[in-house]
């Protein structure tokens, strides 16, 4: 791993906690992150120097309180400093930052940074976006490319979440139960975009984008502790523990992308997978069925197939019909094609997709399975069409090359078929 990859997973691993807790100090999201950020900088000019901080952190919580406290003193001038307890909690300013921070801080830390980000006056999509920004750091244009909106447009609606978020004056406290409650599902969406940020990534880039995907774990497992009785979020945790399992058979040693049905499934993490199978079960006890639930279901009918064949791919078929009912989407149709491709044929599953072209006219997935289908029905020039496009609207270098390899095959396939006719 090169100098700035390290110093910048070891940043992103540490940005939650670090963000909770210079939010606790400053009670203001935008001075906190303005504190974190010169904090990162700083780390970036002092550790490639003197090494790795013990507890990066903590490092990056005092280095950017300081950061903060001067910017205050700077605004103020020749003002008097305000109060101590106006810009931190006095238990803290007596304890020793530099210590490792015990792990009930690291969680009201977490909780009060999710909670706030995701508050209730702000519309669903301006909570998770500025989430995922605040609380996780990925860039607009990644975050942008999650929602399928663009960069601008997802700019926007960030920036409009901020200042209400300001403008609302919500208290800078950890929610009691009924709010928490009620902001869970907000919370839960955001926690899967980020695994969804780091699982949908470049093969050569996996290792460095790990962290997302453990972070989101990470935050699973959390709020499944506050929690412990909610089949959700046991859901959730189960999903990205399933999914994450197979990272390591995902991509080839030349970071090209291995299919689902193609992995060396000997590859895949048997502790995630015993642990999220073990949490499905646990909440499909409850018998209170929501779409985290059924996701996970799915997961774990790949995980316990041993082989592809084996994959039992009726049972998968019905659990996207009930996760269409539950949670109506065109990415979830088109999951669903993949089953009724298995089960019924590529003509029945290319007969869903097509009316979903408009609304996924930028998906590279759609035009992905849409160009498969149709060559796996010999329609070559149509699936060439469809691929050509996909490769158009990858998202990463892996993406592209697996299409184009689909590519490659149908013009060879074209050669020898033009070869043998002029040979006639």
């Amino acid at each position: 791993m090169t100098e700035l990859a390290w110093i910048s997973t070891a940043i992103g691993n540490a940005r939650p906690q670090a963000m909770g807790a210079l939010l606790r100090y400053f009670r203001d999201l935008d001075a906190a992150e303005e504190a974190f950020q010169d904090a990162c900088l700083r780390a970036l000019n002092n550790w490639p120097k003197n090494g790795p901080p013990r507890d990066p952190a903590a490092w990056l919580i005092f280095v950017g309180r300081n950061s903060g406290i001067d910017a205050v003193r700077k605004r103020a001038k020749q003002a008097p400093m305000p109060e101590e307890d106006q810009i931190s909690d006095l238990d803290d300013a007596e304890s020793d930052i530099a210590e490792r921070l015990d792990g009930a801080h690291y969680r009201d830390d977490i909780l009060r940074l999710l909670f706030i980000c995701c508050h209730p006056d702000l519309p669903a999509t301006q909570q998770i976006a500025v989430a995922l920004r605040i609380v996780s750091g990925l860039t607009v244009k990644q975050i942008a490319r999650a929602f399928l909106v663009g960069e601008s447009a997802m700019e926007q609606r960030i920036t409009r979440a901020k200042a209400r978020i300001a403008d609302a004056g919500v208290p800078f406290e950890t929610p009691g139960a009924v709010e928490r409650s009620e902001r869970l599902a907000a919370v839960a969406a955001m926690v899967y975009l980020i695994f969804n940020e780091g699982y949908s990534t470049n093969g050569g880039e996996a290792p460095a984008r790990a962290p997302l995907c453990e972070e989101a774990i990470r935050l699973a497992r959390l709020l499944l502790r506050l929690f412990q009785a909610e089949p959700e979020i046991m859901g959730l945790t189960a999903l990205l523990l399933l999914q994450h399992a197979r990272a390591p058979a995902r991509f080839d040693e030349n970071g090209e992308i291995v299919l689902l049905e193609d992995q060396d499934r000997s590859l895949w993490s048997r502790k995630m997978i015993d642990e999220g199978l073990a949490l499905v079960d646990k909440a499909l006890r409850h018998r209170k069925p929501g779409p985290y639930q059924v996701q996970a279901a799915i997961a774990a009918l790949h995980a316990r197939a041993a082989t592809a064949e084996d994959t039992d791919w009726t049972e998968i078929d019905l659990l996207y019909g009930l996760l269409e009912q539950m949670q109506p989407s065109p990415v979830v149709t088109l999951n669903r094609a993949v089953a009724v491709s298995k089960v019924r044929g590529p003509e029945e599953a290319l007969a869903m997709i097509e009316p979903l072209e408009d609304r996924l006219s930028g998906y590279f997935h759609f035009f992905g399975l849409r160009g498969g289908l149709l060559m796996q029905l010999g329609r070559n020039e149509e699936a060439r069409v469809a691929f050509d496009r996909a490769v158009a609207l990858a998202n990463t270098a892996a993406e592209a090359a697996h299409i184009r390899m689909h590519i490659d095959r149908l013009i060879k396939e074209s050669a020898e078929k033009s070869s043998f006719q002029k040979a006639r």
